[in-house]
């Protein structure tokens, strides 16, 4: 796949900043993504994602950590930070940066060392891709955690983005889970392939949580049907 997001975080890195990713999915219409977004500090940050930083703790593992913003600003808090991203752009930016541990990797590709906290923002369940494989990943994420440690992850619940019935339920597709999206982003000419991308509802996440052995917990809820989650693992 192409990385457009990474030649965009480069080019914004390298002072090209001409125009922004675009992103469209298969249930919206195409959106401006501003790349200043993708460098802001943690005053610029929502309370969701400032709310979960403050949560982090121990030996860090930042999850699709895109520029670095997050690591960045736990590193200067004094926190050992390890970050992974899919996008070569995005971890040479984030090295740029001052990301002193950074890897270009796949989550489900990395098994290096054991983590207090795992962080997984900016809607965080997009990495499971579709709901059949959510279990794949809290498995694999379970053997990254050290006994006690917790997932930090947010995603927001798209009942919003459908027709409401008048007896009070929405119309969802018939052929999927109503938070499988595909999407696909643009950025100077240039197209990516689609890919998926998963909203999770809090009470489907929790269920799923709950059988692949996690306690789970919301602790923080947004104006915009996000919230952040703590998952820990029930047996510890």
């Amino acid at each position: 796949m192409n990385d457009i997001l990474g030649k965009a975080l480069l080019d914004y890195f390298h002072g090209n900043y001409t125009e922004d990713i675009l992103t469209e999915t298969n249930i919206s219409e195409e959106d401006e993504l501003p790349l200043p977004y993708l460098f802001r500090s943690f005053s610029a940050m929502p309370p969701l994602e400032q709310k979960a930083l403050q949560l982090a703790k121990g030996n860090i593992l930042d999850v699709g950590c895109g520029s670095g913003s997050h690591s960045l600003w736990l590193q200067n808090e004094g926190w050992e930070v390890t970050a992974i991203d899919t996008s070569k752009g995005a971890a040479e930016v984030a090295k740029m940066r001052g990301v002193l541990k950074v890897k270009q990797v796949s989550l489900l590709d990395f098994s290096e060392g054991k983590f207090d906290t795992i962080l997984l923002l900016m809607n965080g369940t997009g990495i499971f891709e579709t709901i059949d494989q959510v279990s794949r990943y809290l498995q694999h994420l379970k053997t990254l955690l050290q006994p006690g440690g917790q997932i930090l992850i947010d995603s927001s619940d798209l009942q919003y983005m459908y027709d409401a019935s008048e007896e009070g339920g929405i119309w969802v597709p018939a052929d999927r889970y109503y938070g499988e999206l595909e999407f696909t982003m643009k950025y100077k000419g240039e197209e990516s392939e689609p890919f998926p991308w998963l909203y999770l509802d809090p009470i489907r996440f929790e269920e799923l949580a709950t059988k692949n052995g996690f306690n789970f917990e919301t602790i923080y809820e947004g104006e915009n049907f996000d919230y952040l989650a703590k998952l820990t693992v029930a047996e510890w």
